[in-house]
């Protein structure tokens, strides 16, 4: 599971590459489908990853204010800091804890660990498919969602 963790930040960190050839104006400009924006996109899969880690961790959510990261840059090191944190979560005993129950403030249902981790990494797969979508509407080519073929670096190095 822990590479699809790497996957994700990977595609997501080339992404942030991608959205380099676009104006802040194209960026936060609101679209069809999707949560509004290209921009906005980014944040809201890095603000659900980190909702959700915190949730199992039986930690407070902290609420982020989109309007404070307006910016491809402010987005990305939105998320570089907390992919730190999520990276030792993820090192620490993450097999023990797979069958442990979890309840959240915004959700009435109680789901496993595992079931929560699947569900952050199928998240940004679906938001990373539009943003593919959105790139060829900008007659632009997508990042490549290949898994295959890329190279990880192991959770264990970090």
């Amino acid at each position: 599971m822990i590479s699809f963790f790497e996957y994700n930040w990977q595609v997501r960190d080339e992404w942030f590459d991608w959205c380099n050839q676009l104006s802040n104006h194209e960026l936060v400009k609101s679209r069809t489908g999707g949560v509004g924006s290209i921009l906005y996109t980014l944040f809201h899969i890095i603000d659900v990853e980190y909702s959700w880690i915190r949730g199992i961790q039986g930690k407070e959510d902290v609420v982020i204010n989109y309007a404070d990261y307006n910016t491809v840059e402010k987005v990305r090191s939105l998320s570089d800091g907390f992919r730190n944190e999520i990276v030792e979560f993820l090192k620490n005993n993450l097999e023990d804890k797979k069958v442990k129950a979890v309840s959240v403030p915004w959700d009435e249902g109680k789901y496993t660990v595992e079931e929560i981790l699947h569900h952050i990494i199928a998240h940004e797969i679906h938001h990373i498919g539009q943003l593919s979508i959105w790139s060829r509407e900008l007659e632009l080519n997508p990042v490549p969602a290949h898994f295959i073929g890329r190279e990880y670096k192991s959770m264990h190095s970090f």
